[in-house]
């Protein structure tokens, strides 16, 4: 028996409302025997806004914590000393933005302890993921073009390098790459393009002497995914390791073993969290969290599991503690880290482990003839390949040839006690955060040296046309007190803005061929008929909710069953969208959203389109929506709701075709 390791960093994934209110979250959680902070951001942070921007509309403090500027983070990191944490930053697109925040705060931190800002500096641990190209592909938090983008990502990695050194500057994620959709194979090599895309972007930017290019490897890290099957999971991970070992070394020349050492932390898969039976979510967190822990070789360095009720809505701070125990449970109760890898010489794991290390070589070798991660992005052919992917394990779930338990299989059940009082089973964040984070933000700017932020931001703009390190500019702003918008506007204005491709018009449906799927497209014909036109659905995403694979394969299916489909893909605004609505002349608009803000964003576009007269076209919303906000939605005038337990697109699309009958008076 080998002597006991340490356990991995413990973290839960947090932050809602204001930073006060995730202070005290924070503060909790430590107490609890968290051992690190991952910090949640809310979307209009994560895209680049401030509280009162139009598309923030019902998006504050959602599913994270608002950060318009310094005085924010202040109150975020109140108490917490930086210098002793070990702190994870989800976010992406403002990645640099955030961490000159965090570095001001640590300056500040120091000065009020009488010690010296280099000194604290040098001692600050963490990540900040930082990853913009899995946003293209997944999640949606882009704002520029890929190459500004990357550039970014490149100034912020040199800087750190040379400034803070145990800092981990990227956090290159494929967690999210998992949840759209990607096979084992899939996950594994897009992530390792997105490394090499990286390094490639860092060695040829001469900032970093060729001497010290193992301290950039070393310093990069991964954030992965944890399915349900804990074997195939374990023996991926063991692939990375060994695919990041060659890739380190063959084409970096990194001759330090300790540098090319696979590092990374986990999130297991909130996407396979069902609605239905939500009980049954506590045994799957478990089972994921196995397959990044049980091999010694290939284990986690850091871990942060998701409440069993978060297909429900926002967890608690009791769920939250709840998967908290059962890492602890895991790390300090079991002998888990008593032993050496126990899996070495398995020949089963040795076989699983070899055929997805070499799927995945040759899907490295596929996009890298195709011009790297970037130009796979721009051209499609990564998203694509999600979509499809994602479309045929939604086939595999709707056929039964997947079991879910309690959504397509084992679905009679008892009465759950824990969700008998529905609102008191999720969090809900009160409408006045809003309000309070417009007023707050408005106050911030009123008080500033306004010629202090005038200036520092030319000098950002200024630094963004030439190829200078834009993290110096970066940190001058941080200092004077610009904001989240302010920052990012202000390259918006230098760089441009980005759409990426969605991916749909190049994907197929996965062979739907049942009968049920065939009743569906006669029946898409039969209404069109008495409508006398081909339908037209339009498929929207409003306000900055990035999770686009539900809207994606809404758009596949419906296009498959001979609707004319109109998706634009994300980040739009109500008006957007009810334009779009008049100007296609379509037959139905559906709406997406995953981010709690409904109750905002829906009655914003029913309003516009009974402006605009479009009386007879219905609304359908599909989303993690709880039954309070279904019932209230129907109230207000939509046509249907769907949520996470209506798996099957098929029924979906007979429900949508109900509501063109009745909104048409066909009966």
């Amino acid at each position: 028996m080998a002597e006991r390791t340490t356990p991995w960093v413990m973290r839960t994934y947090a932050g809602h409302s204001s930073p006060l209110e995730s202070n005290a979250l924070y503060r909790r959680n430590l107490e609890k025997g968290q051992t690190g902070l991952s910090v949640a951001f809310d979307l209009p942070t994560q895209t680049g806004y401030d509280p009162d921007a139009e598309l923030a509309r019902g998006e504050v403090g959602k599913v994270g914590v608002p950060i318009a500027h310094l005085g924010d983070l202040r109150t975020l990191f109140d108490g917490i000393p930086l210098d002793r944490m070990n702190t994870s930053m989800t976010i992406n697109a403002p990645a640099m933005w955030l961490l000159a925040l965090y570095l001001v705060l640590a300056e500040e931190h120091a000065v009020a302890a009488g010690l010296e800002p280099a000194e604290v500096r040098a001692r600050l641990a963490g990540t900040i993921q930082n990853d913009i190209v899995k946003e293209y592909l997944s999640r949606g938090t882009f704002i520029f073009p890929p190459a500004p983008s990357l550039r970014l990502t490149t100034d912020l990695i040199a800087y750190t390098v040379a400034e803070v050194p145990k800092w981990n500057p990227i956090n290159i994620c494929s967690y999210h790459l998992q949840e759209a959709g990607a096979t084992p194979v899939q996950e594994v090599s897009f992530a390792l393009c997105t490394a090499i895309a990286v390094l490639d972007s860092v060695r040829d930017s001469g900032q970093i002497a060729p001497e010290r290019f193992g301290e950039v490897v070393q310093r990069i890290s991964f954030f992965v995914n944890a399915g349900v099957r804990f074997i195939e999971e374990l023996c991926k991970m063991r692939a990375f390791v060994r695919l990041w070992d060659e890739i380190t070394a063959e084409r970096y020349g990194v001759g330090d073993p300790k540098q090319r050492r696979l590092r990374y932390g986990v999130q297991v898969n909130s996407l396979g969290l069902t609605e239905a039976q939500p009980e049954n979510n506590v045994t799957r967190i478990l089972l994921e969290m196995l397959g990044v822990t049980l091999s010694k070789n290939a284990r986690a360095r850091a871990v942060q599991l998701p409440a069993w009720n978060e297909a429900l809505g926002l967890p608690r701070p009791w769920d939250q503690q709840w998967s908290l125990r059962m890492q602890q449970v895991l790390a300090y109760e079991t002998d888990l880290l008593e032993y050496e890898d126990i899996f070495d010489g398995s020949p089963v794991i040795e076989a699983k482990v070899a055929e997805i290390a070499d799927g995945a070589r040759a899907e490295i070798a596929r996009v890298l003839e195709l011009g790297g991660a970037v130009a796979a992005v721009e051209s499609g052919y990564l998203k694509s390949a999600l979509v499809a992917s994602l479309a045929e394990r939604r086939r595999r779930m709707e056929t039964g040839e997947d079991v879910v338990v309690g959504v397509n299989r084992f679905t009679e059940t008892e009465p759950n006690p824990l969700t008998a009082d529905v609102e008191g089973s999720i969090l809900t964040i009160d409408p006045g955060v809003e309000e309070a984070a417009v007023a707050a933000v408005r106050a911030w700017r009123a008080g500033r040296d306004h010629a202090e932020v005038a200036a520092s931001l030319d000098q950002l703009k200024a630094v963004a046309a030439t190829a200078g390190n834009l993290m110096p500019a970066t940190l001058r702003c941080a200092r004077a007190g610009v904001t989240t918008g302010e920052w990012a506007g202000a390259l918006r204005e230098v760089f441009g803005e980005y759409r990426a491709p969605t991916g749909v018009s190049g994907s197929g449906g996965a062979g739907q061929t049942d009968e049920a799927f065939a009743a569906l497209r006669c029946r898409v014909t039969s209404v069109g008929e008495e409508l006398g036109r081909r339908l037209r659905f339009l498929v929207g995403k409003p306000g900055l909710d990035g999770h686009s694979n539900g809207a994606e394969q809404i758009a596949v299916r419906a296009r498959d069953a001979g609707f004319e489909v109109v998706y634009s893909g994300i980040r739009l605004t109500p008006a957007q969208i009810v334009a779009s609505a008049v100007e296609e002349d379509v037959s139905v608009v559906g709406l997406s959203v995953l981010s709690g803000s409904h109750l905002s964003v829906v009655p914003d576009v029913l309003d516009g389109m009974r402006a605009a007269g479009l009386d007879d076209v219905p609304l359908v919303v599909g989303g993690i929506i709880p039954d309070l906000d279904a019932a209230r939605l129907r109230e207000l005038g939509v046509a249907r709701v769907f949520t996470s337990k209506d798996f099957e697109l098929t029924r979906v699309l007979d429900g949508v075709l109900d509501a063109i009958r009745e909104a048409n008076g066909l009966g």
